[in-house]
């Protein structure tokens, strides 16, 4: 019933659309809509195949479709049905990359040193220990990086938890050749309680430094620093089979090409990367709203269906609990690139997850153990859901964005933009334009290119985001804060 405006259109343009011409009665900015017939009040309005909302007026064709007058159809928990699509897919031999090979789990695309507070109290001394240990950063050292956060104390409950989680799953990241674990020493989630949450892990790669418990924070853990960094000079890139890669999916900032050109790039890779015995996470629960039937009838089995209605169905009534409406969304920048509501959002969003079976449902903080494409609980907010992929073991994460932003989170971002004229804008910011696609370029093309790019970025080419310094930390926080 719509169509997208590829290029801005004028008031006045006839344009070829679906076999037929549209003429436009307003002017249409790139990635917004049009009606291609007459729709009345009260009708869906439906894009890719789908509803997106209702209109809220009648809409003449050629009108623009927007805010002004379509809703969206959304409300709170629904009852669903199992109706599996059964999604195959051809194994094929892995590719490799040049990574570096651990003791225990994945192998890491980088080889950095990692100063991890367990609490706020101490970011600055990780602050200046990661700055006096810059001069470490040499051969097979590649970085040294601080990530402060607030939380750690004055935390009830599952945020307790979570904080727990995140600081455990990162000190034991395979990026990180070298973790100094920081605490502070009365905090409610320190060293003692988080390292029972390591599991299994390199006891030569991680030092535990309490400063309450020592004279000289700082000497005393520029010597552990000192020492990581002379462990980590033994490490080297070797050949390692791309089914060992885990990678997270995210977009923001999307546009209403995001879903036409970039989404769908990032899913023919996932199908690619999870054929060869690879990972996936597809997170954003919020953005999965309107567009999750899709995502359930690709579970592949009905025990992970369940999964994934309660995943949608926690997500809702966590909006509900704080009396806040689920549809909440798109953000501003979302509505002035053309996505009109969460289902137009959530539509395009999920075009990120290819079309191959849903093998896992994960809850936040939990790590990937089943290959293939997973789905991770986790919100839309951009560096939340960054660092919730690389908690659940993302070693890199590619990020689709129809307006750019700059932000780095703890592992490598690959910044994908839906339209070539951001891609020359923000040279400094976007690593691939996915544009291309509307010049003469095919998905599976770009698909492979996307491929060869995430291969040599995990054997050890610079994203934008790592050439830019930048590399941040959030945690999800959900409760009461003492």
């Amino acid at each position: 019933m719509v169509a997208v405006a590829l290029t801005p259109l004028k008031k006045g343009d006839t344009v070829p659309c679906d076999g037929g011409e549209v003429t436009l009665l307003e002017d249409l900015p790139m990635g917004h809509k049009a009606a291609l017939r007459d729709i009345t009040a009260g009708e869906p309005v439906i894009k890719y195949g789908f509803p997106i909302g209702q209109a809220t007026e009648d809409i003449p064709r050629g009108a623009h479709v927007h805010t002004h007058n379509l809703h969206t159809l959304l409300s709170g928990a629904k009852e669903y049905e199992y109706r599996p699509t059964h999604p195959t897919q051809e194994r094929v031999s892995p590719r490799v990359f040049m990574g570096y090979p651990r003791s225990v789990g994945r192998p890491g695309i980088r080889n950095e040193l990692w100063v991890l507070p367990t609490v706020g109290c101490v970011n600055d001394v990780a602050r200046a220990l990661a700055s006096r240990a810059q001069k470490l950063t040499s051969g097979s050292v590649e970085g040294v990086y601080a990530f402060p956060h607030p939380y750690g104390c004055s935390q009830l409950g599952g945020d307790q938890e979570n904080t727990r989680k995140v600081l455990a799953a990162l000190a034991t990241h395979p990026n990180a050749g070298g973790v100094l674990v920081l605490g502070l020493g009365c905090e409610n989630s320190g060293i003692e309680q988080i390292r029972p949450y390591m599991g299994e892990f390199d006891q030569s790669r991680v030092r535990f430094l309490v400063c309450q418990q020592t004279e000289d924070e700082l000497e005393d853990g520029m010597r552990l620093l000192e020492e990581l960094a002379e462990r980590m000079q033994k490490d080297q890139r070797a050949e390692c089979p791309a089914d060992q890669l885990v990678v997270g999916l995210k977009c923001g900032g999307s546009d209403g090409l995001s879903g036409i050109t970039a989404n769908p790039t990032i899913g023919v890779f996932s199908d690619l990367l999870t054929a060869m015995g690879g990972s996936t996470i597809l997170t954003e629960v919020p953005e999965m709203f309107g567009a999750e039937t899709i995502l359930m009838g690709r579970c592949e089995s009905e025990e992970l269906f369940q999964k994934t209605v309660r995943l949608i169905n926690d997500f809702k009534g966590y909006f509900e609990s704080y009396h806040m409406p689920v549809y909440e969304n798109p953000s501003p920048g979302n509505k002035a690139g053309g996505i009109t509501t969460l289902e137009d959002k959530a539509l395009g969003c999920t075009q990120k997850s290819g079309s191959s079976a849903v093998k896992g449902v994960l809850a936040y903080g939990e790590r990937v153990e089943q290959p293939g494409l997973n789905l991770l609980s986790a919100p839309g907010n951009d560096l939340v859901a960054s660092t919730a992929l690389a908690v659940s073991g993302a070693q890199l994460i590619l990020f689709s964005t129809g307006r750019g932003t700059p932000f780095g989170c703890p592992v490598p971002t690959i910044k994908i933009s839906s339209n070539s004229p951001l891609a020359q804008r923000k040279r400094n910011w976007i690593d691939f334009d996915a544009g291309r696609l509307l010049s003469g370029m095919t998905l599976p093309q770009l698909g492979q290119e996307l491929m060869t790019l995430v291969l040599e970025t995990a054997g050890g080419k610079q994203t934008k985001n790592e050439q830019n310094g930048f590399h941040d930390l959030a945690i999800f926080k959900q409760g009461v804060t003492l």
